[in-house]
């Protein structure tokens, strides 16, 4: 690593902290609270919020590959994370007044599709400034600080709701974009080489070599298992804490936001340090065994979760869902 390069990943650090950090705010400032503010504050049926989420999650699931490509060719990668919180800014103040079915799922869908970008990018800027020396422990800091923001902005939210109303959680997510956007702006451009980010070393760049093509995603065996097991993780673990958080909400009038705020304030407390943890020892240990843990968590999560209907038990069980999303830090 040259000296310059140094001084640049040392410049970008701890604004790359706060990008982590303040868009977990804007994502965590609404997807948590929709459903139980729909079903409780607007009577929706349990059947009609499914659909709604369940349309959004395929639009952004088979959005992803197409913003990935996307991502890994321009040079304003910034300016998509920007465009994304802009979308998502607009589709809370679209529902906020109007939560209606068209409207939400107009822009349940808009959301996902944003959601998309931020991913990619944040590791297509880390890897842009860090290359892939030391990318294992700098993408754990990465999920952190990401945590850590769901926290904060879970106590925020939850107290929002609690004095003022489960509506006025909306208007977080335009204020915590304005700041994530200046937050992307502080990146310097300069400290980002794009060349680096889609994975190529200086040295290829200059032989004229290019990254792999769209061929290799249905090529690659190995690359094609590894995407069948995430898909099932994530279809499995995405649709729990909704589905708890509407659990509570039906028996806790009243209660709603705080107690989705204690389940998601749960989670990421045990997220937090395991995401540390996986970013510092992925190498040492290896990332199979690692996300193995993981999917053996999930089931059991998801056994636990029968079991009792008590508040404190419900929020307790959510401590799994840490230790098992915390692996994807590697």
């Amino acid at each position: 690593m040259t000296a310059v390069h140094e001084r640049l990943s040392s410049s970008v650090a701890r604004p790359l902290d706060w990008v982590n950090f303040l868009l977990a705010d804007v994502k965590g400032g609404l997807g948590p609270y929709l459903g139980i503010y729909l079903l409780t504050q607007q009577h929706w049926n349990q059947a009609a919020i499914g659909f709604v989420a369940t349309t959004a999650g395929i639009v952004g699931l088979a959005m992803h590959t197409p913003i990935g490509a996307f991502i890994d060719v321009t040079r304003s990668k910034r300016g998509a994370i920007i465009a994304g919180l802009a979308i998502l800014s607009l589709s809370a103040l679209t529902i906020a007044p109007a939560p209606i079915f068209p409207v939400v799922l107009a822009a349940q869908v808009m959301m996902a599709i944003a959601g998309a970008v931020f991913g990619p990018a944040i590791a297509a800027i880390t890897l842009g400034v860090l290359g892939t020396r030391g990318l294992a422990h700098r993408m754990g800091r990465n999920a952190a600080f990401d945590h850590a923001g769901n926290v904060f902005i879970a106590v925020l939210a939850g107290a929002v709701g609690w004095y003022f109303s489960q509506r006025a959680v909306f208007w977080l997510v335009p204020f915590f974009s304005v700041l994530a956007a200046a937050a992307v702006l502080s990146v310097p451009a300069a400290a980002i080489d794009h060349a680096r980010a889609r994975g190529l070393a200086r040295s290829e760049v200059d032989l004229g070599e290019r990254p792999s093509g769209w061929r290799v995603l249905i090529t690659c065996r190995p690359l094609l298992a590894f995407a069948a097991y995430v898909a099932l993780f994530h279809f499995a673990n995405a649709p729990m804490l909704p589905l708890v958080g509407q659990k509570l909400a039906l028996a806790n009038k009243g209660a709603e936001t705080p107690l989705m705020s204690a389940c998601i304030i749960a989670a990421q407390l045990i997220m937090l340090p395991m995401a540390l943890l996986v970013g510092s020892k992925a190498e040492s240990w290896g990332r199979k065994p690692i996300l193995v843990a993981a999917f053996v968590v999930l089931p059991v999560r998801g056994i636990f979760y029968t079991l009792s209907d008590n508040a404190v038990w419900l929020v307790a069980v959510q401590l799994l869902d840490g230790s098992a999303s915390a692996s994807w830090a590697c």
